[in-house]
Parts: structure tokens; C-alpha cells; sequence
């Protein structure tokens, strides 16, 4: 039997090793081992159990002299002593004795510069097929000549940690030891651990050959080539706008800049499914086929229908599938230098512009503060919105500290004179509950007016509260809608309510980034 060299992990009796199954081979596993059942559109189904999301709370550095100075370590980064891991690691690989392993050896990195290899070892074949339609597959030729992998990913969901004997919190662990190069992932049958486990390899792993990585969508114009990319948070719509018939996709959630371009780190994409329609998200929509691993969406058991309006499950259903299952997808997944950069949010107090464009501090400020907003009625106990913040748009895979990031990005703007605007896709002319959110087809205007460069010759306002430039027009935009106090009945409620956002935004600033320059700090919210 081939082991394809697993042994050296610890993995000496495995009851049988598949390496790069097709999907169908890996779909038709997972039927036959009970792992999930086909839906009527031939997409595999599963159901992930306890864990229907990522568990930031389970998820541990190795902290070794290697590594300990290049981690921000904190309450996002949380060490684990080496003894712990390896204690931990022996026991997966003593569970996975004797069981099935498939195995996925892929890349991450369109660019060949900076790609890096990435072997996935599952117990489960619907995870592998899952990570198989989410990195970047390798060519016959390539995988022939594969050697060995740059970094190795190890999910076993069987096996249940004990915390008071393991030293970690819960039965789910995810444990990166980048020293030696390896992730072991247990407890948990959610599989965008897996991806974003890569994910944070790559953040780790990209800076230090001068090469910036993003969570953010990307895409360009087929004709001119021009690039733009697109950060934002959960339900600020990062992947409804860049996926524009208009425009070729270049990936939608994780991305390298270098002084070549841009370029996806991934293959695949990991798109949301809760209240998902045809007439909303057609690319999507269209993407659950036979192939794709759709995950949490409650099925029918008859008629095999997947029902996208249930949330029993969790509102976080997902669905994984390769990119060339959307149909304007650039492949490779490789642009050119951004001309333009978007950060998205969703401001649910009603009171932020819903564009407005940022010089280069105020981009990095922006950058590291990460803002949008939790609503009322969402989870327990919020009765008005909830600020968010999350460093870098991505703050639980981030490892280094925030201003490595933050000062690579300001480097580029200044460097290729990229254009930044803040986009607000959240509530205008009141807070939710009394305003409305924001008409897509603004949006989308305010977008199509930042690419083709219409911003550039128009009049601006300064807002001093918030220290933001508001474009004072945009085609097929009412001009009342440019300026959110406008958009308000009661002129003394916005006031109130955005020197309330705005002290937000400075406390959050202040507590989390005490040591950041001056000149990135004074260019935020002045309440």
C-alpha cells in the first residue's frame, strides 16, 4: 500500500491511504461512509454537528523561540507550550491508526513566486473534498512531482480533546506550530477551519518576502486589466459586489499584493447560503452542483431540495466549490497592481457616509480599526446596534502585529497611488429600526463611479466628526443621499448618535493600539 510518505507524521498503520481522489470518487466516499446525501442538484450535504462555525476561542499558537517575537500574542493569539501540542498531536495520530486517510496534497498561491504546498490529511472524505475545491490543484505533472509539502494540515474531527487533561478548552482544538510547519485541527467537523488555518499560514508566511496578504475580495476589468480589491466583514456585501458580471473574479476572500500584483491565495470559494436565491446570488446559486460540499442547509429527505431559508441548523450555512464554477472567474486567479481599494461596512447607526474617500492615513487607520456593526435582534440581549471591530478586516487570522500589515499597505497606496474609498452598505436616514439600508443599486453605483474614476473631478465635504471627504455627487446616486445628516428627519438625533459612534471608534482605538503612530491615530473620528 502507498503511504505517500504520511508515516513520517506518525501515521505507521493506516487502514488505507487515497491521495487526490476526483470529487466524484471523494462525493461517492462520503455517501458510502454516511458522511452526508446527495441534494437534487448532485452538490454533497452534510451536517457539522456542535460546531457550525469557527471556534476562535479553541484555537492555540505553539509558542516557541523560534516564532514567540513575531506573534502579537493576546487574547486573538493565545500561546500553547510545545509539551502541550505534541501531547495532543500523538494522540490524533494514534487515533487515526488503522483508519482510512484521505489525503489532499494542494497549493496555496497563484502566483508561482509565492506559492507554498499544502498536504491535507482528513479522516473524513467530505472534508477533503471540501479543501480540494478550496486550494489551488495541482496538474498531473505537477503533483507527480510534488515532493514535499511546504507546510502540513492535519483534521481529525473524531477525536475529542479533554480539556483538563490536554490543557485546552474545550473537546475542539485548532493548533498551529508554524516552527514545525504543521496544523492539527480535532473536535471540530467545521471545515473552514481548515481553510483558514491556510490562511493563516500564509499571513505568517508572506510578510517576510515583502508580500502583503489580505482578506479581501478581488476582481478586474477584462478589457483594461485594472485591479480592485474589496475588504469587509460578514454582511457588509464583500462578495455581492465583486462578483460583477461586468468584471472578472478574481477570488473572493483571501489575497497576496506584491510589487508584481495581486493574486488568490485560494482555488475555491466559500460562499454563505443563508436566504440564498437565484435572483440574488445567481453565481452562486448556480455553483451547488455535483462537486460542491454544501454544509448545514437543511435537505428535504424526499425530494433531496435544499432549503436556503432554513436557519434550524445555523445561519451560517456555507457551501465550497472550485472557482471555475462561476463563470467570469480569472484563472489563474493573478491581477494587476489595484487601482483601486475598497473597504466595506455596514453601518447599522446610520450615521457614516455611504462612500467617502480616504487619503493614505486615514486608509491605515480604516485598515487596522476593521468597523462594522452588529444589529438589534441578532443575538440575545442586543437591543441597538453593536460596534464591531476587527483588526485588519480579519483579525482571528492574522499572527503578527497589526502595524506590519497596516504599514505595507500604507506603503502600497503611496507607492502606486491607489485610490481608497469607505464604502457604507448599512442604514441611512436613521438607525436600523427607523431608517432603511442602503439600495444595492446605489451601492453598486458608488462603486462602478470609484473604478471608472468619476470621483475624481468632483466636489468633496469634509465631515469633522467622523475626519472623512464626502463626495458631494455620483452618477444615478440622489445628491441627498451623499450626506448621511441630510438623509435624517431629526438633525439633533444623527448628531447625537454619530458623536456616539465616533467616541466608539476612539475608545476602540485607543485600548487596542495605544503604540500606533501619530499620524495614523489622529487620522480617525474626531468626537
Amino acid at each position: 500500500m502507498e503511504t505517500y510518505g504520511i508515516e513520517k507524521l506518525g501515521i505507521v498503520n493506516p487502514k488505507a491511504v487515497y491521495r487526490n481522489l476526483t470529487p466524484a470518487q471523494l462525493t461517492e466516499a462520503a455517501v458510502i461512509r454516511g458522511e452526508g446525501k446527495l441534494s437534487n442538484t448532485g452538490a454533497l450535504v452534510t451536517k457539522t454537528g456542535k460546531y457550525t462555525g469557527r471556534s476562535p476561542k479553541d484555537k492555540f499558537i505553539v509558542d516557541t523561540p523560534a516564532v514567540h517575537d513575531d506573534i502579537a500574542w493576546g487574547n486573538v493569539n493565545v500561546p500553547i507550550e510545545k509539551p502541550k501540542f505534541d501531547a495532543i498531536k500523538a494522540k490524533v495520530v494514534a487515533y487515526l491508526q488503522n483508519r482510512e486517510i484521505f489525503l489532499f496534497d494542494g497549493m496555496a498561491g497563484a502566483d508561482p513566486v509565492c506559492t507554498r504546498k499544502f498536504r491535507i490529511v482528513n479522516e473524513l472524505a467530505s472534508q477533503n473534498l471540501f479543501i480540494h475545491n478550496l486550494l489551488i490543484r495541482p496538474t498531473k505533472e505537477q503533483l507527480a512531482d510534488y515532493g514535499e509539502p511546504d507546510f502540513t494540515i492535519i483534521a481529525a474531527p473524531g477525536f475529542k480533546c479533554i480539556p483538563e487533561i490536554d490543557g485546552v478548552h474545550s473537546e475542539a482544538a485548532i493548533l498551529v506550530d508554524y516552527e514545525q510547519k504543521l496544523v492539527v485541527i480535532c473536535g471540530t467537523q467545521y471545515s473552514g477551519e481548515i481553510k483558514k488555518s491556510v490562511f493563516s499560514v500564509m499571513n505568517f508566511l508572506m510578510p517576510r518576502e515583502d508580500v502583503l496578504p489580505m482578506h479581501c475580495s478581488a476582481n478586474m476589468d477584462p478589457r483594461t486589466k485594472e485591479t480592485a480589491i474589496f475588504f469587509g466583514l460578514s454582511g457588509t456585501g464583500k462578495t455581492t459586489l465583486s462578483a460583477d458580471p461586468n468584471r472578472k473574479l478574481i477570488g473572493d476572500d483571501e489575497h497576496g499584493w506584491s510589487d508584481r500584483g495581486i493574486f488568490n491565495f485560494e482555488g475555491g470559494c466559500y460562499a454563505k447560503c443563508i436566504d440564498l436565491t437565484e435572483e440574488s446570488e445567481p453565481e452562486i446559486y448556480h455553483a451547488i452542483k455535483f462537486g460542491s460540499l454544501v454544509e448545514n442547509v437543511v435537505i428535504d429527505d424526499k425530494t433531496r431540495q435544499l432549503d436556503f431559508a432554513d436557519g434550524s441548523l445555523t445561519e451560517n450555512t456555507r457551501v465550497g466549490y472550485p472557482i471555475e464554477y462561476i463563470d467570469n472567474a480569472e484563472i489563474p486567479g493573478i491581477g494587476g497592481i489595484p487601482k483601486v481599494v475598497i473597504f466595506l461596512t455596514a453601518d447599522a447607526f446610520g450615521v457614516l457616509p455611504p462612500i467617502s474617500r480616504l487619503d493614505e492615513n486615514a486608509a491605515m487607520y480604516h485598515f487596522v480599526t476593521g468597523f462594522t456593526s452588529k444589529l438589534a435582534g441578532t443575538e440575545r440581549g442586543i437591543t441597538e446596534p453593536q460596534p464591531t471591530f476587527s483588526t485588519l478586516f480579519g483579525e482571528p487570522f492574522m499572527p503578527m502585529n497589526p502595524s506590519v500589515y497596516a504599514n505595507m499597505l500604507g506603503e502600497r497606496i503611496e507607492k502606486y497611488n491607489t485610490k481608497v474609498y469607505l464604502i457604507n452598505t448599512g442604514w441611512t436616514g436613521g438607525p436600523y429600526g427607523v431608517g432603511n439600508r442602503m439600495k444595492l443599486k446605489y451601492t453598486r453605483a458608488m462603486v462602478t463611479a470609484a473604478l471608472s474614476g468619476a470621483f475624481d473631478d468632483v466636489n468633496y465635504k469634509h465631515d469633522e466628526v467622523f475626519n472623512l471627504d464626502i463626495p458631494q455627487s455620483c452618477p444615478e446616486v440622489p445628491d441627498k443621499i451623499m450626506n448621511p445628516r441630510d438623509t435624517w428627519d431629526d438633525k439633533a438625533a444623527y448628531d447625537l448618535q454619530a458623536k456616539k459612534l465616533a467616541k466608539m471608534f476612539q475608545d476602540n482605538f485607543a485600548e487596542k493600539y495605544p503604540n500606533m503612530p501619530k499620524n495614523i491615530a489622529d487620522a480617525g473620528p474626531k468626537a
